[in-house]
């Protein structure tokens, strides 16, 4: 285990690569930039080199930051563009906009997706789907967080389409569900149990045209709700 000096240093160099984080979002650093030495930024942040260097790292394995030896470090030229994030959508700093703009694009793709699944989904594919319905309706229920289990789902729909092309837009939807629990707070729970059984149910039926209204029934009620919550956000006093 990791004794109480080592967790201590751990938790700043996170603290110092959040910093530095927030310092590309506002575009203090740009993509392909130099950022300052190691010991400039240290004095700027007020921690260690030694600080520095290991958020460094931590960027540099996201591909946020770019080490190049005996020139220095660089801003990646996409940042965070990884596996999980291909797009580099976590260091978009308009939340709002980027969750509109993703509903936008979720409209297109998903009532698609939902579409092909409906035509192609096997019976393990609606097993793992219908299972994941219930995790999700089980979260909401205990009042917990569902996100990971209903980005779970959406990526079971996507799959079961047998399109190779779908699963490779999983991220992009993804990001927008994360995106949707963090903007609500993880509301509006019941109508979340009810559109996801709605689509589940339509795709085991093998019926594509309920399937699409499904799903954007669900984007649509997703993109109103989240209209709602934010326009309250902008009415309460001091805000």
């Amino acid at each position: 285990m990791l004794g109480t000096e080592q967790k201590r240093r751990s938790s700043l160099a996170e603290q110092t690569a959040h910093q530095l984080v927030e310092m590309i979002q506002k575009n203090e650093y740009k993509p392909g930039e130099k950022i300052p030495t190691e010991m400039e930024l240290a004095e700027k942040l007020n921690v260690s080199r030694s600080t520095v260097r290991e958020a460094v790292k931590q960027l540099a394995a996201r591909n946020v930051l770019v080490i190049q030896r005996g020139r220095g470090t660089y801003v990646a030229k996409h940042p965070g563009r990884v596996k999980d994030d291909p797009l580099g959508l976590e260091y978009v700093q308009d939340k709002k906009k980027l969750f509109a703009d993703l509903l936008s694009v979720r409209m297109v793709l998903e009532p698609w997706i939902a579409e092909e699944a409906a035509r192609n989904a096997s019976e393990r594919d609606v097993e793992v789907i219908r299972q994941l319905c219930d995790e999700v309706e089980a979260l909401i229920l205990r009042g917990e967080s569902h996100i990971a289990q209903d980005v779970k789902l959406h990526t079971a729909i996507a799959r079961s389409t047998k399109n190779m092309v779908a699963p490779l837009l999983v991220p992009i939807i993804n990001r927008s569900v994360s995106l949707f629990g963090e903007l609500s707070n993880n509301a509006l729970g019941q109508e979340t149990i009810e559109t996801h059984r709605e689509i589940s149910d339509a795709i085991a039926r093998h019926d594509p045209a309920a399937a699409r209204r499904a799903m954007e029934a669900h984007i649509v009620f997703n993109r109103d709700n989240i209209s709602l919550i934010l326009s309250e956000d902008q009415l309460r006093p001091g805000e």
